[in-house]
């Protein structure tokens, strides 16, 4: 966690200049921008937490235990099953790791979330919030049990492996830091050239 700390940093010692304000006080403009980027944060979040929760109840209410149902011919269906593992299906038997994983990501992400003053880094850790609340909810509450609950995986493309819209968050939320990396905008809001 601290090597994560270490990575983002603070916009307090990000290259601190002769012009910024006493120690102790923030700049007029400092404190409500942080504010709003963690706020933003937090809505990307739940939006994208709350579209996958809704998205899994209609599945299991109404199609689990039925036929697939094709969206667009044969490159995409909607087939509802039981994930035990992580992506692709693989480690059915690390179910309990990996909800480890989804757990630690989640208070990684709550941590760093003070120290955060850039929107789009506001809005791909948000991505991964949500998507790792998503799972992590599955994980906690379905069969066959606590710690142990299998995914619900709905969106079959063909020749891919079946997901859902928390995988979809992840991996938009991870497109976007490698981004916002190549870039050289740090989640502080400082640029950098190497």
């Amino acid at each position: 966690m601290a090597e994560a700390e270490r990575i983002i940093g603070t916009p307090d010692s990000a290259g601190a200049d002769e012009t910024a304000a006493p120690e102790g006080t923030a700049a007029p403009e400092e404190r409500p921008r942080g504010r709003r980027r963690i706020v933003a944060l937090f809505v990307v979040a739940v939006l994208a937490y709350l579209l996958d929760l809704g998205s899994k109840m209609l599945v299991v209410a109404k199609l689990e235990g039925h036929e697939p149902i094709d969206l667009v011919g044969d490159l995409l269906r909607l087939d509802a099953i039981r994930n035990p593992g992580a992506a692709f299906g693989m480690g059915e038997a690390f179910t309990i790791i990996f909800t480890c994983i989804a757990a630690t990501v989640i208070v990684v992400i709550i941590r760093l979330a003070r120290k955060l003053y850039s929107l789009p880094w506001a809005i791909a850790l948000g991505l991964l919030l949500g998507g790792a609340l998503g799972n992590l909810t599955d994980r906690i509450f379905r069969s066959p049990g606590v710690f142990e609950g299998a995914v619900v995986d709905f969106i079959a493309p063909a020749h891919f492996a079946v997901f859902n819209l928390a995988d979809s968050a992840i991996v938009c939320g991870g497109i976007l830091i490698v981004i916002l990396s190549f870039r050289g905008l740090d989640p502080d809001g400082t640029v950098h050239k190497d």
